[in-house]
């Protein structure tokens, strides 16, 4: 949203379009213009010219609002520069997505924390903790519990992966199978189960699957309930052409839960289409979700 400079404050009305004004906000008056409060208005019975004094001062009040309407808009430039160079920095968290009305709109994808959370914090009870949410530990292929810190909407996060590719990029990069469970980091705001699953999945596409177009068809997105508290599941069956990469589609599976008045936890899993028999087991762990605390 946008507020305007009215030459002595910012208005207190916002506008989303920065080149139309909003409602209630004045157009500026010059001091030549008639709805301006200091123009001289010559009396049509004494039509003389004004004092000396007045046309001293006139001159001097015309320049410094000038003057002052120079400075105002060099500070929305400043301002603008910087917001621009803020989401050039931000580039990759800047998701775009369709909202239920079908308009064009822009959410972030939430940095990641950086906080490393300590695999030793996990209890020896059989299953993979993350935030106030856990589900039993998957058997073979599924290797040990791993923390995980590199994704952008979660924190405290562990996991259980399979290999599925290796170096598929000649640069190292391997691509896996990957179930995990965490706090949904909310940044400034809280997310409803809802907001937080469609905000995740964008999130995933435009930042997972580099530069490759990702098409998505949902399989199911609706309201549901983990262990008494209110949670939105999607899954959904991704395709997409990645250079290298032997799989061109994978099953994704999200749950974001109601953890508590302000909190949420997610459940996260990603099944290359190569690996189909894992897809069970991911199901299986969601149902078998459950909150702590």
């Amino acid at each position: 949203m946008y507020r305007f400079w009215d030459g002595v404050r910012w208005t207190t009305a916002v506008s989303r379009d920065p080149f139309t004004p909003p409602p209630g906000a004045q157009p500026y008056a010059s001091p030549t213009d008639p709805r301006h409060p200091d123009p001289q208005h010559p009396d049509p019975q004494h039509p003389g010219p004004p004092s000396a004094g007045t046309r001293s001062a006139t001159p001097r009040t015309d320049r410094r609002r000038a003057v002052g309407w120079w400075l105002a808009a060099a500070a929305v430039v400043v301002v603008m520069a910087l917001v621009i160079v803020g989401a050039v920095r931000l580039g990759r968290g800047l998701v775009p997505w369709a909202s239920p009305d079908g308009e064009a709109t822009t959410q972030v994808c939430p940095p990641s924390t950086g906080e490393t959370p300590s695999a030793q914090a996990q209890p020896a009870d059989g299953r993979v903790h993350g935030g106030k949410l856990s589900f039993p530990e998957l058997a073979e292929p599924f290797g040990a519990v791993l923390p995980e810190t590199e994704v952008p909407f979660a924190r405290d996060t562990h996991q259980q992966l399979v290999l599925v590719q290796s170096n598929f990029d000649g640069r190292g990069s391997s691509w896996v199978a990957t179930v995990m469970v965490g706090d949904l980091f909310a940044g400034d705001g809280f997310f409803t189960p809802q907001d937080g699953s469609r905000i995740v999945v964008d999130c995933v596409i435009g930042r997972f699957y580099g530069d490759a177009q990702v098409t998505r068809h949902d399989v199911r997105n609706a309201a549901t309930t983990i262990d008494g508290h209110d949670a939105w599941v999607v899954e959904s069956q991704l395709s997409f052409d990645i250079k290298g990469l032997t799989t061109k589609g994978e099953r994704l599976i999200v749950a974001i839960v109601s953890t508590g008045p302000s909190s949420s936890g997610i459940f996260y899993a990603s099944i290359p289409d190569t690996t189909p028999e894992l897809v069970e087991p991911a199901r299986q762990a969601l149902a078998g979700l459950t909150v702590s605390g």
